[in-house]
């Protein structure tokens, strides 16, 4: 008996190289995986809908599979309950499953596997290019500095690698890509799919399951199976890489995506393998290379080769410690306007609204504008976690933790990131359109439509001196804090603590 996760949906997994007789397949839909966290309405039927594509693709080449939907009634919703069921019904001598990705059913499934009385066995999930613990050997005792990882991957696999040496030059061009969009370059349609999901959805509403934001089941527009998946990637390559570097962290109103390729939740759920997307848009470029500037390709490659597999490292290196990290002692909740998207303040609307009707929101918009002010408000890790890893299509805990907890709120103490990523609101305004037209004024400080990011950005700083001060990429901000004239920095400081007493009216 083998069992497959709901994120482990890899038709290129050698286990499915040849049709067994004696190998029964397991796949099931189980409340605590539905319920663990209050998850966005899309995330669930995409897992779901997705889960139940790649079960009819295994059935119709022949694998013996057993299925348990929500609403069946053998289904005992729990995977030790529903494994000791099949092992029992079907003389089971052997349980195998793919190493799971989130430490928490890694556990559950360790534990489950220690009380069995047949052989039991985990085995690669074949999808990422390193292994677990191979981030934590590379580095040792030493700083867990992304870009020498990356370099190293680049080497490994030979990837935009010319005689030893990077193509180009140089390593990294993200200089080069930190535009804001000015329009000169159409913004192609994002691809859509048209998905009927109403069966899932019904199961879902029989079964009770709760969720929060938009959808419309019948017409569901991210990929199933690894056919529209693939067709995401070959879009992407054709239509959106030209111009991916360039604007990949701007900002706009009138786009959801811009020219970003939107797989992550496809590549999540392992539809799709990270080489071949790699692979894909290196041989794009080097087909058309009057059209896609290295840099373009570069920055996509390094997102996928060096951020995902690094973010991931992190998360099994440091875990289960690393979920309770709190460097700041921040204690705030969430503000309410998280879950509605009704602020005055038109950077978080436009991003939470977009998040609640896409379940998606690109890198920058989560770490520049939802992370950032979290982090200025002093929220609480916990809750800020719990409302990435709900919203958001791709979130899974390996990626999301990390990505939250690490590089967005700074509560690892700087293991993912060598400065808190906070900002005023000059950043948001040079990066995006948001500003223009917005109840507060970005350029002002102190008074009655101040921008609430201008003074929690100060009052940051100010606040959490005895950890930051010595840091010296952030040298600059208190050169300026303690230039600042006291009554206008006792102004500002005023300011911000009214912001974050009425923080939910803002």
């Amino acid at each position: 008996m083998r069992l497959i996760l709901g994120d482990q949906l890899s038709l290129i997994h050698s286990w499915f190289n040849t049709t067994d007789p004696e190998v029964l397949y397991v796949m099931m839909e189980i409340r605590p995986e539905t319920d663990y966290v209050k998850h966005h309405i899309q995330k669930l039927l995409g897992v779901l809908g997705a889960m139940r594509q790649f079960a009819d693709q295994l059935r119709t080449v022949g694998h013996n599979l057993v299925y348990l939907k929500l609403t069946e009634v053998d289904n005992l919703q729990l995977f030790g309950k529903n494994i000791n069921a099949i092992i029992l019904k079907n003389n089971i001598e052997c349980f195998e499953y793919q190493e799971p990705d989130e430490y928490r059913v890694d556990q559950l499934l360790k534990s489950f596997c220690n009380e069995l009385n047949i052989t039991w066995k985990m085995v690669p999930s074949e999808h990422f290019l390193t292994s677990r613990y191979e981030l934590k050997d590379f580095f040792g005792k030493k700083n867990y500095l992304m870009e020498s990882f990356y370099r190293e991957m680049r080497r490994r696999f030979n990837v935009l690698m010319e005689n030893g040496q990077p193509i180009g030059g140089q390593w990294n061009f993200d200089a080069n890509n930190r535009n804001r969009y000015d329009g000169r370059i159409p913004i192609p349609k994002p691809l859509k799919f048209d998905n009927d999901l109403t069966e899932v959805f019904r199961d879902m509403k029989i079964s009770g399951v709760d969720s929060f934001g938009n959808a419309d089941p019948s017409h569901f527009t991210y990929p199933i199976n690894r056919k529209q998946a693939l067709e995401l990637v070959d879009y992407f390559d054709k239509n959106l890489l030209p111009h991916f570097g360039t604007y990949q962290d701007a900002m706009v109103k009138n786009s959801t995506s811009l020219f970003h390729a939107r797989i992550s939740f496809a590549l999540n759920t392992k539809m799709i393998s990270p080489l071949e997307v790699i692979r894909s848009a290196v041989e794009t470029w080097q087909s058309r290379p009057d059209e896609i500037g290295l840099e373009q390709v570069e920055g996509y490659v390094r997102q996928i080769l060096g951020w995902r597999e690094y973010v991931r490292g992190v998360y099994w290196a440091k875990m289960p410690d690393y979920a309770k990290m709190n460097y700041f002692d921040h204690k705030n909740k969430l503000p309410e306007f998280y879950w509605t998207g009704d602020t005055r303040m038109n950077c978080l609307k436009h991003a939470i609204r977009q998040s609640l009707d896409k379940a998606y929101a690109h890198h920058i918009q989560r770490l520049m504008i939802t992370g950032n002010f979290a982090l200025l408000a002093q929220v609480h890790p916990d809750e800020v976690d719990a409302w990435y890893l709900g919203i958001y299509i791709d979130a899974f805990e390996w990626v999301e933790l990390t990505n939250t907890r690490g590089m967005s709120q700074y509560a690892d103490g700087g293991i993912m990131a060598s400065k808190p990523y906070v900002s005023s609101a000059n950043y948001i305004n040079n990066m995006s359109d948001y500003c223009r037209s917005c109840f507060y004024d970005a350029k002002k400080r102190i008074g009655a439509n101040a921008c609430p990011f201008n003074s929690l950005y100060w009052n940051f700083f100010d606040r959490h001196q005895d950890k930051l001060r010595k840091n010296p990429r952030i040298g600059m901000a208190y050169r300026n804090l303690d230039k600042m004239n006291p009554e206008e920095k006792a102004a500002l400081l005023e300011q911000a603590e009214k912001y974050l007493d009425t923080m939910n009216e803002l």
